[in-house]
C-alpha cells in the first residue's frame, strides 16, 4: 500500500490513500523575516554577507578599492607575514585539518604548545584552546548548573547568553554596566547558592569596558566567581596587552577568562583560561569541546607568531589606539554620536534601525566599508554604524573615513551641513552608487 502524503499538505490522490484536511498542520518552515529584515536583505549589496576580494592588504567590492572599518583585527596580524608563513609552514607539516576532537585524536603537540603559551602570558594555571570563541564560550555550561545562579550583562555577547541558556542555573539578567542593578539583583539571591558574575570585558557593539574595579568587588562582597570573555579586548588592552585585567591594573582579579584568537591574534580559535582544576573538569565535561574537531593547524600556529608579535611590538596596541582617538575625535566634532567607546570599537549611534541601514550604504559609496548593527545586537533605539578600527590603517584611510562620513551624513540631514574635510572620489561613488541602487 502506498504510503500517505506529507500531513503538511492538504491534497486529494485519486487511489491508494486519501487525504482532505481543513486547514494546514503547523510547519516549521513557516517562518519568515520581519519586514524590515526582508528589505535589508534584498538590497544590493545588502548590509550583511558581502562576498569581498582580497588583494595583499587591500579589499575590494565590486571592483573598487575600498577601506575596510568591519573586520576586528585591531592590531593588523591576520595579514602579517610572520603570521602567515607560521600557518603556511603548519599546513604543509600538520596538513588542513586535525580531523578528530581534541578528546579523541585531534590533539596535537602544537594545540599543547599554543596552551602552554598563553597561559604564560596570561599568568593562568591553566589553558584550554577551542576551534571557535564561541565554543569557548558555550563551554561554560556545565559550570551552570542546577541551584546555582548566574548574573549577565544584558549587553554580553551572543555566545555568553546562550551558554547561559545552555547551562541549567538560575538566570539574573542585570542592565548594562549597571552596578547598582547587579548589587540589587546580589543581594536578594539566595546566600547559599554558587554563584557567577558573566561580562564582556571589551563590549562588541559600542567600543565601552566592563566597571571592573566594581565588578571584583561585587563578587568579593556576594561571593560569587567573576568570568570575563576577553574576546576584544585580550591581545589589545594594558601594557602589556593582557585585556581589561591589565588594564585596570588588577591582575588576579579575574577568577576565569575566555577569549578569542580571531581579533587581535589575527587568526580563529578560542579558549579559556583559569584554574588548572577547573580547566581539567572543563576538558572532559563541556560538550563543545568534547564533540567538536579541533582547531586546525595553520590558525594555532598563526596564533603562535601572532602572541610572539603581541609580547614584542607594543607600539602596535599605541597606534590602534591613536588610529580610534583620531577617528572618534573627528566623528564627534562632525557631529555624531559615538557614545561612550574609548577603544578601537568605534560606534555612529543613529537610533533608528533605517537610518543606520542608509547612513551604511552611504558610507559604502563613499568607498568606507563598515557594520550596520541594530537588534536583536543592540537595543532597537540604538542602531548604529559600527567602526573596527586597526593599527593598519594609514593617515590617508583616516582621512577617508572622516571624509566618508561626512558626506553621508549631511546628505541624510545627521549632522549639520559644512564643507566636506575631504574631496569626495567622483569615479568611485558614481560607480558604486550603481552598483548599489
Amino acid at each position: 500500500m502506498p504510503r500517505p502524503p506529507s500531513p503538511h499538505f492538504c491534497m486529494k490522490i485519486s487511489k491508494g490513500w486519501r487525504v482532505e484536511c481543513e486547514s494546514a498542520v503547523a510547519d516549521i518552515f513557516d517562518k519568515q523575516l520581519t519586514a524590515v529584515m526582508q528589505h535589508a536583505t534584498r538590497m544590493r549589496p545588502r548590509a550583511v554577507y558581502n562576498a569581498l576580494e582580497a588583494r595583499g592588504g587591500e579589499v575590494f567590492l565590486g571592483g573598487k578599492r575600498l577601506v575596510m572599518a568591519a573586520r576586528n583585527d585591531y592590531l593588523g596580524l591576520s595579514g602579517h607575514p610572520r603570521v602567515v608563513a607560521a600557518a603556511a609552514d603548519a599546513a604543509r607539516r600538520w596538513g588542513a585539518s586535525a580531523s578528530a576532537s581534541r578528546l579523541i585524536g585531534g590533539t596535537l603537540t602544537l594545540h599543547e604548545e599554543l596552551e602552554a603559551r598563553l597561559a604564560a602570558f596570561l599568568d593562568a594555571e591553566a589553558v584550554i584552546v577551542t576551534t571557535t570563541g564561541f565554543e569557548a564560550n558555550l563551554a561554560l555550561a556545565p559550570l551552570l548548573g542546577r541551584g546555582d545562579i548566574v548574573f549577565s550583562d544584558k549587553a554580553n555577547h551572543a555566545s555568553l547568553i546562550e551558554a547561559v541558556r545552555l547551562g541549567f542555573a538560575d538566570r539574573r539578567w542585570y542592565r548594562h554596566s549597571d552596578m547598582a542593578d547587579l548589587e540589587r539583583k546580589l543581594a536578594v539571591a539566595d546566600p547559599d547558592a554558587a554563584k557567577a558574575i558573566l561580562t564582556d570585558g571589551l563590549f562588541s557593539m559600542e567600543g565601552d569596558l566592563c566597571r571592573l574595579p566594581e565588578l571584583v568587588s561585587l563578587a568579593r562582597r556576594y561571593g560569587a566567581r567573576l568570568v570575563v570573555d576577553g574576546a576584544h579586548d585580550i591581545g589589545l588592552l594594558g601594557p602589556g596587552g593582557r585585556g581589561v585585567t591589565d588594564h585596570f591594573g588588577l591582575p588576579d582579579a579575574v577568577d576565569l577568562h575566555t577569549g578569542t584568537l580571531s581579533k587581535g591574534f589575527g587568526s580563529i580559535g578560542g579558549f579559556l583560561a583559569g584554574p588548572a582544576e577547573v580547566i581539567h573538569y572543563l576538558r572532559h565535561t563541556s560538550r563543545s569541546v568534547i564533540f567538536t574537531t579541533s582547531i586546525p593547524p595553520a590558525s594555532a600556529a598563526a596564533a603562535l607568531a601572532a602572541l610572539t608579535i603581541i609580547e614584542t611590538e607594543p607600539e602596535r596596541r599605541a597606534r590602534a589606539f591613536e588610529v580610534a582617538r583620531r577617528v572618534r575625535d573627528g566623528l564627534r566634532g562632525l557631529g555624531f554620536d559615538t557614545g561612550e567607546s574609548v577603544t578601537p570599537i568605534v560606534p555612529v549611534i543613529t537610533g533608528r534601525k533605517e537610518l543606520a541601514t542608509a547612513l551604511w550604504r552611504e558610507v559604502l559609496t563613499e568607498g568606507v566599508f563598515t557594520s550596520a548593527v541594530s537588534a536583536p545586537a543592540v537595543p532597537e533605539e540604538r542602531s548604529l554604524v559600527r567602526l573596527s578600527l586597526q593599527a593598519t590603517h594609514t593617515d590617508e584611510d583616516i582621512e577617508r573615513i572622516l571624509g566618508a562620513f561626512a558626506h553621508a551624513g549631511r546628505r541624510l540631514g545627521l549632522i549639520p551641513a559644512g564643507p566636506p574635510p575631504v574631496p569626495v572620489q567622483p569615479m568611485l561613488r558614481e560607480t558604486l552608487l550603481d552598483w548599489v541602487s
